[in-house]
């Protein structure tokens, strides 16, 4: 498990312009220790000879996750979340902060993080409203508003086989004028933003590596630390 840091980190989220109001208590919602093991998901997508296990590599983290894609595949991902055995449903109107620890072994590891969209077709209008990607040497945060309109709301450059701190908050709604986002990097704020966060059949979190651009690479994409909360000071 990945060693929490020390600081003034927790102080931090209240300095987000856009949270205006606070949670009455905190409540760490998710610890997706590896030591749980893939259990720890609701669902694997990653076809063979791809793979997702729980190892340790004798760095002192403990048990990592660790997102193997090959040549030929498009995508090794986790979705959603597993709570007291059941998987955890995300709502509207919500707060939620998601911490993960990464470190990918390309520059072009493609998308490591969506906040997915449930549905195919008509039946969702933004499909990821929230992405994370590596690719050309660098870490990249996008909204995605109704329609496929992609903004690039915050990039840097990511070096390979180095552990990277991300935290999302993600206020959900499918008003563009109340939702909001807000990320993390490394402890410090580099993003925040309003926008529609919630898609017509809701959403749920995907970690891994996808994307038709990453087909003809080997990708590794290490995950620690993985937490959802309802404030900052329950991920970081």
């Amino acid at each position: 498990m990945r060693k929490r840091r020390t600081g003034a980190l927790v102080a931090a989220s209240c300095s987000l312009g856009l949270v205006t109001a606070s949670p009455a208590q905190a409540s760490v919602i998710w610890d997706g220790d590896a030591g749980q093991g893939t259990g720890a998901f609701s669902s694997t997508l990653c076809d063979s000879p791809g793979s997702v296990v729980a190892q340790d590599n004798g760095d002192g983290r403990g048990q990592v996750f660790k997102f193997n894609k090959p040549l030929g595949l498009e995508r090794c991902e986790v979705h959603g979340i597993r709570v007291g055995g059941s998987r955890y449903t995300f709502r509207n109107d919500s707060t939620y902060w998601i911490g993960w620890d990464t470190s990918t072994n390309t520059p072009d590891a493609g998308t490591i993080f969506q906040w997915k969209s449930y549905g195919t077709g008509d039946q969702h209008q933004q499909n990821y409203p929230v992405l994370i990607k590596v690719e050309g040497g660098q870490l990249k945060l996008f909204h995605i508003e109704v329609g496929e309109k992609w903004t690039l709301k915050w990039s840097t450059p990511v070096a390979t086989s180095t552990y990277k701190r991300i935290v999302l908050g993600i206020h959900t709604s499918d008003e563009a004028s109340t939702g909001w986002v807000a990320a993390f990097y490394n402890g410090t704020k580099v993003a925040e933003f309003s926008g529609r966060t919630w898609d017509d059949l809701g959403n749920d979190t995907r970690f891994g590596t996808y994307g038709a651009e990453v087909k003809d690479k080997r990708v590794i994409n290490w995950i620690d630390g993985l937490k959802v909360g309802t404030e900052y000071g329950d991920v970081d």
